[in-house]
């Protein structure tokens, strides 16, 4: 049998045609997808050179129905509602070992080194899907791996409530990461960008302050909100030079810094800037995914749970356009103009 699916042929090249449903393994699960989340990380393996090979079916925020199980899945059924986690670690290296999946270097990846959500359906293993009630909206379920990317972000640091909490960059990642530090207690949590329609939504889901780094006095304004002691803690979401040079500046004396955001060009620190880091003694880090043990891990647990209490808020301006299955070459049209895409795309595989 055959399915509709994106396949990447080349650069710019992604089109719409029929190629051979998969069929599950021992160990593995169809699934019908419904809704995938174009990731900034899908936009250069189609209008860029990263794509791993060719043809290549992407995708892999995911969600979706459970359509049939293979031989000796024990913990979904059909019809389950499900989230896809895309990192398929080796389970053997040291890394993994020690329950650091992210860090596994034999890892392969739905939607990128194998075929992905791009698709009507999509094989992946039992352990590789989490299952979520009916009150969360297939259209979250697609957002559980930007959800779990924030908190593994967010838990990083060493991360307390109670505290003074700088988000840089009110993207999808910044706002979710934004929503964990409130849901865990945080004293204050400011939001930057320059675009003022992210700030409103950051504040219609809970941001206490906002900050717009296009005004010429927002670094006073900023330290003004912490009685010009810093931020305890900042976390950068938009891997812009900017943006991550501004985090060593709010970091108060003893902060800790993560660095969530994926920079895209060089970055270079002045002496003056790098020395912030010895003056102050502030912690800087690094996250990378969104995995702990037991595989996948609690972030994901915990963004079936709170999308569910509604804790973790969903606004459905997170979503610039639902873009049928069958038009997926305009949605990477769309990312040719820079500025023109305003939030995430879902790929709808049932439209």
């Amino acid at each position: 049998m055959n399915m509709k699916a994106g396949v990447v042929h080349a650069k710019y090249d992604i089109r719409y045609e029929e190629i051979e449903k998969p069929v599950p393994k021992a160990g593995q699960v169809l699934v019908k997808v419904k809704y995938t989340g174009i990731c900034g990380s899908d936009i250069p393996r189609v209008n860029g050179d990263a794509c791993h090979f060719f043809p290549n079916v992407l995708g892999h925020e995911f969600s979706g129905t459970v359509a049939e199980i293979g031989e000796g899945v024990t913990t979904l059924k059909t019809g389950d509602r499900v989230a896809g986690v895309p990192l398929i670690p080796c389970m053997e290296c040291e890394d993994c070992q020690k329950g650091n999946y992210s860090l596994c270097k034999h890892y392969s990846f739905v939607g990128s080194r194998q075929f992905g959500s791009f698709a009507e359906y999509v094989v992946v293993p039992e352990r590789n899907l989490v299952k979520f009630d009916d009150e969360v909206s297939f259209e979250q379920g697609a957002f559980f791996e930007p959800a779990t990317v924030a908190l593994h972000g967010l838990e990083r640091n060493e991360y307390r409530g109670g505290k003074t909490v700088a988000i840089l960059g009110g993207g999808t990642i910044g706002l979710l990461t934004m929503q964990w530090a409130k849901i865990f207690g945080a004293r204050r949590v400011v939001v930057f960008d320059i675009v003022p329609e992210r700030l409103e939504l950051a504040k219609r889901l809970g941001a206490d302050c906002t900050v717009n780094t296009l005004d010429a006095d927002f670094m006073n304004q900023a330290l003004a909100l912490t009685d010009n002691r810093g931020f305890e803690y900042v976390y950068e979401t938009a891997g812009n030079a900017i943006t991550m040079k501004m985090a060593f500046s709010l970091a108060a004396n003893k902060a800790q810094v993560c660095f969530i955001g994926t920079p895209t060009k060089e970055l270079t620190f002045s002496v003056s800037e790098w020395e912030n880091i010895n003056r102050k003694e502030f912690k800087l880090t690094g996250s990378w995914m969104s995995y702990s043990a037991p595989f996948p891990g609690h972030e994901w647990k915990m963004a079936a749970h709170y999308f569910k209490t509604g804790q973790l808020k969903f606004d459905e301006s997170f979503i610039f356009k639902k873009i049928p299955l069958s038009e997926i070459a305009s949605a990477f049209e769309l990312y040719r103009t820079p500025g023109a895409v305003k939030g995430k795309i879902l790929i709808d595989s049932e439209a």
